[in-house]
Protein backbone atom coordinates (compact mmCIF):
# COMPACT_ATOMS: atom_id res chain seq x y z
CA UNK A 1 0.00 0.00 0.00
CA UNK A 2 1.35 3.41 -0.95
CA UNK A 3 2.05 5.95 1.75
CA UNK A 4 -0.95 8.01 2.84
CA UNK A 5 -0.28 11.74 2.60
CA UNK A 6 -3.75 13.25 3.03
CA UNK A 7 -5.70 12.46 6.20
CA UNK A 8 -9.25 13.46 7.09
CA UNK A 9 -10.64 13.36 10.61
CA UNK A 10 -14.38 13.50 11.28
CA UNK A 11 -15.11 14.37 14.92
CA UNK A 12 -12.95 16.83 16.82
CA UNK A 13 -13.79 16.02 20.42
CA UNK A 14 -11.27 14.77 22.96
CA UNK A 15 -10.33 11.66 20.97
CA UNK A 16 -10.28 13.52 17.66
CA UNK A 17 -7.95 16.21 18.97
CA UNK A 18 -5.58 13.60 20.43
CA UNK A 19 -5.39 11.73 17.13
CA UNK A 20 -5.06 14.92 15.11
CA UNK A 21 -2.14 16.14 17.19
CA UNK A 22 -0.48 12.71 17.23
CA UNK A 23 -0.78 12.05 13.50
CA UNK A 24 -0.22 15.52 12.03
CA UNK A 25 3.51 14.98 11.53
CA UNK A 26 2.87 11.74 9.63
CA UNK A 27 0.99 13.30 6.70
CA UNK A 28 1.30 16.26 4.36
CA UNK A 29 -2.24 17.48 4.93
CA UNK A 30 -4.84 17.04 7.67
CA UNK A 31 -8.42 18.21 7.31
CA UNK A 32 -10.99 18.26 10.11
CA UNK A 33 -14.77 18.19 10.11
CA UNK A 34 -17.03 18.62 13.14
CA UNK A 35 -20.45 20.19 13.64
CA UNK A 36 -19.05 22.16 16.58
CA UNK A 37 -16.81 24.04 14.15
CA UNK A 38 -19.99 25.58 12.70
CA UNK A 39 -21.18 26.79 16.11
CA UNK A 40 -19.59 30.12 17.13
CA UNK A 41 -20.09 29.34 20.82
CA UNK A 42 -18.10 26.10 20.54
CA UNK A 43 -15.77 26.67 17.61
CA UNK A 44 -13.09 28.97 19.00
CA UNK A 45 -11.09 26.52 21.17
CA UNK A 46 -11.30 23.91 18.41
CA UNK A 47 -10.11 26.38 15.79
CA UNK A 48 -7.24 27.42 18.03
CA UNK A 49 -6.20 23.79 18.49
CA UNK A 50 -6.42 23.16 14.73
CA UNK A 51 -4.32 26.23 14.00
CA UNK A 52 -1.73 25.09 16.53
CA UNK A 53 -1.17 21.80 14.69
CA UNK A 54 -1.60 23.28 11.20
CA UNK A 55 -4.73 21.32 10.42
CA UNK A 56 -7.45 22.70 8.16
CA UNK A 57 -11.11 22.80 9.26
CA UNK A 58 -13.16 21.76 6.24
CA UNK A 59 -16.64 20.95 5.09
CA UNK A 60 -17.16 17.20 4.85
CA UNK A 61 -17.32 17.29 1.05
CA UNK A 62 -13.95 19.07 0.84
CA UNK A 63 -12.42 16.68 3.35
CA UNK A 64 -13.61 13.67 1.34
CA UNK A 65 -12.32 15.17 -1.92
CA UNK A 66 -8.77 15.31 -0.52
CA UNK A 67 -8.39 12.51 2.02
CA UNK A 68 -6.87 9.12 1.25
CA UNK A 69 -7.78 7.92 4.75
CA UNK A 70 -10.72 9.19 6.79
CA UNK A 71 -10.87 8.50 10.52
CA UNK A 72 -14.30 8.67 12.13
CA UNK A 73 -14.11 9.60 15.83
CA UNK A 74 -17.61 10.74 16.74
CA UNK A 75 -20.02 9.73 19.49
CA UNK A 76 -21.48 6.23 19.29
CA UNK A 77 -24.94 7.45 18.36
CA UNK A 78 -23.56 9.23 15.27
CA UNK A 79 -21.59 6.26 13.89
CA UNK A 80 -23.99 5.32 11.11
CA UNK A 81 -25.01 8.89 10.25
CA UNK A 82 -21.38 9.92 9.70
CA UNK A 83 -20.75 6.89 7.50
CA UNK A 84 -23.83 7.74 5.43
CA UNK A 85 -22.87 11.41 5.10
CA UNK A 86 -19.29 10.53 4.21
CA UNK A 87 -20.36 7.96 1.62
CA UNK A 88 -22.20 10.70 -0.28
CA UNK A 89 -18.88 12.46 -1.00
CA UNK A 90 -16.35 9.63 -0.85
CA UNK A 91 -13.71 9.07 -3.53
CA UNK A 92 -13.47 5.41 -4.58
CA UNK A 93 -10.49 3.73 -2.97
CA UNK A 94 -10.52 5.90 0.16
CA UNK A 95 -9.94 4.08 3.43
CA UNK A 96 -12.45 4.74 6.21
CA UNK A 97 -11.28 3.83 9.74
CA UNK A 98 -14.18 3.72 12.19
CA UNK A 99 -13.01 4.22 15.79
CA UNK A 100 -16.50 4.58 17.24
CA UNK A 101 -17.92 2.44 20.03
CA UNK A 102 -20.81 0.90 18.12
CA UNK A 103 -22.33 -2.57 17.97
CA UNK A 104 -21.21 -5.13 15.38
CA UNK A 105 -24.50 -4.68 13.54
CA UNK A 106 -24.13 -0.91 13.31
CA UNK A 107 -20.53 -1.27 12.13
CA UNK A 108 -21.69 -3.68 9.42
CA UNK A 109 -24.36 -1.20 8.29
CA UNK A 110 -21.77 1.59 8.21
CA UNK A 111 -19.47 -0.62 6.14
CA UNK A 112 -22.23 -1.25 3.62
CA UNK A 113 -22.63 2.50 3.07
CA UNK A 114 -18.90 3.12 2.66
CA UNK A 115 -18.23 0.13 0.45
CA UNK A 116 -21.24 0.87 -1.77
CA UNK A 117 -19.54 4.20 -2.51
CA UNK A 118 -16.29 2.44 -3.42
CA UNK A 119 -14.51 3.02 -0.13
CA UNK A 120 -12.59 0.57 2.05
CA UNK A 121 -14.15 0.26 5.51
CA UNK A 122 -12.03 -0.90 8.45
CA UNK A 123 -13.49 -1.16 11.94
CA UNK A 124 -11.45 -0.45 15.04
CA UNK A 125 -12.18 -1.55 18.58
CA UNK A 126 -10.38 0.93 20.86
CA UNK A 127 -9.62 -1.20 23.88
CA UNK A 128 -9.03 1.31 26.68
CA UNK A 129 -9.18 5.00 27.49
CA UNK A 130 -7.39 7.08 24.86
CA UNK A 131 -5.83 9.97 26.87
CA UNK A 132 -3.14 8.01 28.74
CA UNK A 133 -1.91 6.42 25.50
CA UNK A 134 -2.63 8.94 22.77
CA UNK A 135 -2.36 7.43 19.30
CA UNK A 136 -0.67 4.38 20.86
CA UNK A 137 -3.91 3.27 22.49
CA UNK A 138 -4.38 -0.47 21.80
CA UNK A 139 -6.91 -1.07 19.05
CA UNK A 140 -8.18 -4.12 17.23
CA UNK A 141 -8.88 -3.93 13.50
CA UNK A 142 -11.37 -5.87 11.43
CA UNK A 143 -12.56 -6.05 7.85
CA UNK A 144 -11.40 -7.23 4.45
CA UNK A 145 -8.91 -4.36 4.12
CA UNK A 146 -7.73 -4.34 7.75
CA UNK A 147 -4.51 -6.21 6.99
CA UNK A 148 -3.69 -3.70 4.25
CA UNK A 149 -4.21 -0.65 6.48
CA UNK A 150 -2.57 -2.04 9.63
CA UNK A 151 1.07 -1.59 8.50
CA UNK A 152 0.39 2.06 7.67
CA UNK A 153 -1.03 2.72 11.14
CA UNK A 154 1.78 0.79 12.79
CA UNK A 155 4.38 2.83 10.90
CA UNK A 156 2.72 5.93 12.38
CA UNK A 157 3.33 4.57 15.87
CA UNK A 158 -0.18 3.24 16.45
CA UNK A 159 -0.81 0.00 18.36
CA UNK A 160 -3.14 -1.49 15.75
CA UNK A 161 -3.57 -5.25 15.44
CA UNK A 162 -5.78 -7.17 13.01
CA UNK A 163 -8.08 -9.68 14.69
CA UNK A 164 -10.31 -10.69 11.79
CA UNK A 165 -11.09 -10.06 8.15
CA UNK A 166 -14.75 -10.27 9.14
CA UNK A 167 -16.57 -7.12 10.23
CA UNK A 168 -18.06 -7.16 13.72
CA UNK A 169 -15.45 -9.26 15.53
CA UNK A 170 -13.36 -6.30 16.73
CA UNK A 171 -16.50 -4.45 17.81
CA UNK A 172 -17.83 -7.47 19.67
CA UNK A 173 -14.59 -7.72 21.64
CA UNK A 174 -14.72 -4.00 22.42
CA UNK A 175 -18.39 -4.03 23.46
CA UNK A 176 -18.10 -7.08 25.70
CA UNK A 177 -15.17 -5.47 27.49
CA UNK A 178 -17.10 -2.21 27.81
CA UNK A 179 -20.01 -3.92 29.52
CA UNK A 180 -17.61 -5.03 32.23
CA UNK A 181 -15.66 -1.78 32.61
CA UNK A 182 -18.59 0.63 32.45
CA UNK A 183 -20.58 -1.80 34.57
CA UNK A 184 -17.91 -1.65 37.27
CA UNK A 185 -18.09 2.13 37.15
CA UNK A 186 -21.85 2.08 37.60
CA UNK A 187 -21.67 -0.51 40.38
CA UNK A 188 -19.00 1.43 42.27
CA UNK A 189 -20.99 4.67 42.06
CA UNK A 190 -24.17 2.98 43.27
CA UNK A 191 -22.48 0.94 45.99
CA UNK A 192 -20.24 3.72 47.31
CA UNK A 193 -22.96 6.37 47.27
CA UNK A 194 -25.35 4.08 49.11
CA UNK A 195 -22.71 3.13 51.66
CA UNK A 196 -21.91 6.81 52.14
CA UNK A 197 -25.58 7.66 52.68
CA UNK A 198 -25.84 5.00 55.38
CA UNK A 199 -22.48 5.97 56.88
CA UNK A 200 -21.00 2.49 56.46
CA UNK A 201 -18.31 3.08 53.83
CA UNK A 202 -15.49 2.42 56.33
CA UNK A 203 -16.93 -1.05 56.83
CA UNK A 204 -17.69 -1.80 53.18
CA UNK A 205 -14.44 -0.79 51.47
CA UNK A 206 -12.15 -2.89 53.70
CA UNK A 207 -14.16 -5.97 52.77
CA UNK A 208 -13.58 -5.17 49.08
CA UNK A 209 -9.86 -4.80 49.77
CA UNK A 210 -9.85 -8.15 51.54
CA UNK A 211 -11.45 -9.86 48.56
CA UNK A 212 -9.48 -7.95 45.88
CA UNK A 213 -6.28 -6.83 47.65
CA UNK A 214 -4.54 -5.61 44.49
CA UNK A 215 -7.02 -2.73 44.07
CA UNK A 216 -6.87 0.56 45.98
CA UNK A 217 -10.63 0.89 46.33
CA UNK A 218 -10.59 4.52 47.50
CA UNK A 219 -8.36 5.60 44.62
CA UNK A 220 -10.25 3.48 42.10
CA UNK A 221 -13.54 4.87 43.35
CA UNK A 222 -12.37 8.45 42.89
CA UNK A 223 -11.18 7.63 39.38
CA UNK A 224 -14.45 5.97 38.41
CA UNK A 225 -16.53 8.86 39.74
CA UNK A 226 -14.38 11.45 37.97
CA UNK A 227 -14.42 9.65 34.62
CA UNK A 228 -18.18 9.19 34.63
CA UNK A 229 -18.74 12.82 35.66
CA UNK A 230 -16.45 13.94 32.84
CA UNK A 231 -17.51 11.48 30.14
CA UNK A 232 -20.83 10.04 31.28
CA UNK A 233 -22.71 11.12 28.16
CA UNK A 234 -20.27 9.34 25.88
CA UNK A 235 -20.29 6.31 28.17
CA UNK A 236 -24.09 6.18 28.21
CA UNK A 237 -24.18 6.21 24.41
CA UNK A 238 -21.56 3.47 24.31
CA UNK A 239 -23.59 1.36 26.71
CA UNK A 240 -26.68 1.74 24.55
CA UNK A 241 -24.59 0.32 21.74
CA UNK A 242 -23.40 -2.42 24.10
CA UNK A 243 -27.05 -3.22 24.86
CA UNK A 244 -27.65 -3.42 21.12
CA UNK A 245 -24.69 -5.81 20.91
CA UNK A 246 -26.26 -8.05 23.55
CA UNK A 247 -29.56 -8.00 21.65
CA UNK A 248 -27.81 -8.81 18.37
CA UNK A 249 -26.36 -11.87 20.13
CA UNK A 250 -29.88 -12.99 21.02
CA UNK A 251 -29.95 -12.01 24.70
CA UNK A 252 -31.94 -9.46 26.65
CA UNK A 253 -29.64 -6.66 27.94
CA UNK A 254 -30.93 -6.96 31.50
CA UNK A 255 -27.71 -5.56 32.98
CA UNK A 256 -26.36 -3.41 30.16
CA UNK A 257 -29.47 -1.25 29.79
CA UNK A 258 -29.40 -0.11 33.42
CA UNK A 259 -25.65 0.57 33.15
CA UNK A 260 -26.47 3.06 30.40
CA UNK A 261 -29.16 4.60 32.59
CA UNK A 262 -26.74 5.04 35.50
CA UNK A 263 -24.11 6.63 33.28
CA UNK A 264 -26.75 8.95 31.81
CA UNK A 265 -28.00 9.94 35.29
CA UNK A 266 -24.53 11.06 36.32
CA UNK A 267 -23.98 12.78 32.96
CA UNK A 268 -27.19 14.76 33.39
CA UNK A 269 -26.16 15.84 36.88
CA UNK A 270 -22.77 16.91 35.56
CA UNK A 271 -24.42 18.90 32.77
CA UNK A 272 -26.57 20.63 35.41
CA UNK A 273 -23.41 21.74 37.24
CA UNK A 274 -23.74 19.50 40.28
CA UNK A 275 -20.01 18.73 40.32
CA UNK A 276 -18.77 21.94 38.71
CA UNK A 277 -16.53 23.24 41.49
CA UNK A 278 -14.93 19.95 42.54
CA UNK A 279 -11.15 19.86 42.35
CA UNK A 280 -9.38 17.52 39.95
CA UNK A 281 -8.09 15.54 42.94
CA UNK A 282 -11.52 15.24 44.59
CA UNK A 283 -12.18 12.13 46.65
CA UNK A 284 -14.98 9.76 45.75
CA UNK A 285 -16.75 10.93 48.90
CA UNK A 286 -16.84 14.47 47.50
CA UNK A 287 -18.65 13.23 44.42
CA UNK A 288 -21.00 10.98 46.38
CA UNK A 289 -22.01 13.82 48.69
CA UNK A 290 -23.26 15.81 45.68
CA UNK A 291 -25.62 13.10 44.46
CA UNK A 292 -29.27 14.04 45.06
CA UNK A 293 -31.95 11.74 46.36
CA UNK A 294 -34.45 10.59 43.76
Amino acid sequence: MKRIQQLGLVGYGEVGRIFAAGLRAQVQGLRLSDLKLQNPAQAQPLLAHAQGIQAKPSALAELCAQAELIISAVTASNTLAVAEQTAAHLKPGTFFLDLNSASPGVKQQAAQRIEAAGGHYVEAGVMTSVPPYGIRVPMLLGGAKAAELAPVLQAWGMDARVVSDQLGVASAIKMCRSIMIKGLEALVIESYATARRYGVEEHVLPTLAETFPSIDWHKQGAYFFSRVVQHGQRRAEEMREAARTVQEAGFAPLMTGPIADKQQWVADLAAAGVFADLAKEARWQDYADRLPKD
